[in-house]
């Protein structure tokens, strides 16, 4: 880095879409990457291929938001390029994450074969390789960088920077990033917001609120509105079910993020169990990642609100009741397929782009008994957003499938923080940063709120383009 120059910020990942999280901070003495999450839109899913943006060899340390695919999923491509510096993130994070790229690289082994075997029998060739991103070796090899930490307690990464790390309130373990930077005798603060959960979660602390930075890189997905007004979401939940398993006498699929999203379902179906709300029914978490999960929520329980530690003690378990299969091997959710009688499965992926779930929508998808129940963020371009919208007719595993399953969307079990929330959390800050910048958001959603922060806060607000490069100096931000 030249002499005499202001420390630099890259935007390498989910800059005017949704995931692929992943930033640098850089000085004379220091660079450290935020996170490095997965494309999982289709539009940008080449992404994944490329080298990382910045040298991963030069890199002295990677500080992990969270334990989601499209935060910590390329961290094996990373060590493949020669980075072997620490992986910092909270203890659960640690654990979760072993689990997501687990999952990933067995998934992506399992589809490469799939899609090879595939376009060898119709004679055609893939415009992407035939190959997986990486190995469950790969994995392997990533997993000794990682140092995990509590929350609120700074980490020194060297003498020049030290982060500390804030219940985000998003999923188990997740943290938003307080990096305190010293360069050329000077101190600057970078809050980096990670996933800014919904307050009032099952499991969950409220996310934490921060007073100074000066500068802030927040997500935005839910930036341009907010959550409907929800009476309760167990009354919808148990609307659906009784719809579905009594009326229409069929199987309700639910595309399930296997980490939280699972775990809250679990909880919430659970409770309706215990109340007798709805009839008795099989329900199954078809998911091996989904029930690995479950396990760390059991050994983490210390890192559970208030209310759910008093409902444990008080002798109810929230992840287990009558009826509740865990299924992990292949076999085992094959025979789902011939199931008779009405059940209720959760399977991942939770947007649809791979795993078990895509197997039990080709198997059911064309019934217009089924109903596939939508839970969480659907993105741009993939298979659950698609089907989401309404398409009449959908590609799955290489076959064209006609769409007559009801289709039904709980919006209030996503794990982010609504305009409302994201605006609350700003409102806490003593005073404006010098530059707010704007991620983690599709394009026209994150411009649309940076104006309602500008027209609303009179912050400066920018909204970075993929791979752009500010400069953080004394009085503000230089594009460069």
């Amino acid at each position: 880095m030249r002499d005499n120059t202001f420390m630099k910020l890259h935007f390498l990942g989910a800059n005017r879409q949704v995931t692929g999280s992943r930033y640098a901070i850089e000085t004379e003495d220091v660079r450290v990457l935020i996170d490095c999450g997965m494309f999982q839109e289709r539009a940008f899913q080449s992404r994944n291929w490329d080298d990382c943006p910045v040298c991963a060899k030069g890199l002295d340390a990677v500080l992990l938001t969270h334990a989601h695919l499209d935060h910590c999923g390329l961290l094996p491509r990373l060590t493949l390029e020669g980075y072997d510096s620490p992986i910092y993130a909270t203890k659960p994070t640690v654990e979760l994450a072993e689990i997501v790229m687990r999952d990933a690289a067995k998934i992506q082994m399992e589809d490469a074969a799939y899609k090879k075997k595939r376009h060898l029998k119709e004679k055609r060739k893939s415009a992407h390789p035939e190959v997986p991103l990486y190995t469950t070796e790969d994995v392997e090899h990533t997993l000794p960088l990682f140092e995990g930490v509590m929350y609120n307690e700074p980490a020194k990464i060297n003498d020049h920077l030290s982060v500390t790390w804030h219940d985000a309130g998003h999923i188990l373990g997740s943290a938003m990033l307080d990096v305190l930077v010293k360069e050329n005798g000077r101190s600057t603060r970078i809050v980096f917001s990670g996933d800014v959960g919904q307050p009032h979660r099952p499991f969950l602390d409220d996310p934490s609120v921060m007073e100074e930075a000066d500068y802030i890189i927040m997500e935005s997905t839910y930036g341009d509105r907010d959550h409907p007004d929800f009476a309760n979401i167990e009354d919808q939940l148990e609307k659906i079910i009784a719809q579905t398993i009594v009326t229409q006498r069929g199987h309700l699929l639910i595309p399930t993020f296997a980490l939280e999203r699972a775990q809250d379902l679990i909880y919430h179906i659970g409770n309706l169990v215990r109340a007798n709300r709805i009839p008795k029914v099989m329900v199954f978490l078809d998911s091996p990642m989904a029930v690995d999960v479950t396990d760390v929520f059991r050994r983490y329980r210390d890192w559970f609100d208030e209310p759910m530690r008093k409902m444990i003690e008080g002798g109810t378990p929230p992840l287990k009741f009558d009826g509740l299969t865990m299924t992990k091997t292949a076999e085992e959710s094959k025979k789902l397929n011939s199931l008779k009688e009405p059940a209720i499965i959760l399977a991942s992926s939770g947007m649809c782009t791979g795993g078990r779930i895509k197997h039990h929508l080709a198997q059911h998808i064309g019934d217009p008994k089924c109903t596939i129940l939508f839970v969480g963020y659907q993105s741009v371009g993939t298979l659950g957003r698609i089907i989401r919208d309404g398409a009449k007719e959908v590609r799955i595993h290489g076959r064209t499938l006609p769409v007559h399953a009801q289709i039904a969307s709980l919006e209030g079990f996503s794990a982010h923080g609504d305009r409302g929330d994201l605006l609350n959390w700003l409102s806490h800050f003593k005073k404006p940063p010098k530059q707010l910048f704007l991620t983690h958001g599709e394009e026209q959603v994150s411009l649309h709120f940076a104006q309602e922060i500008r027209q609303r806060m009179n912050w400066p607000v920018t909204v970075p383009n993929y791979r752009q490069t500010v400069e953080l100096g004394e009085s503000g931000t230089v594009e460069i």
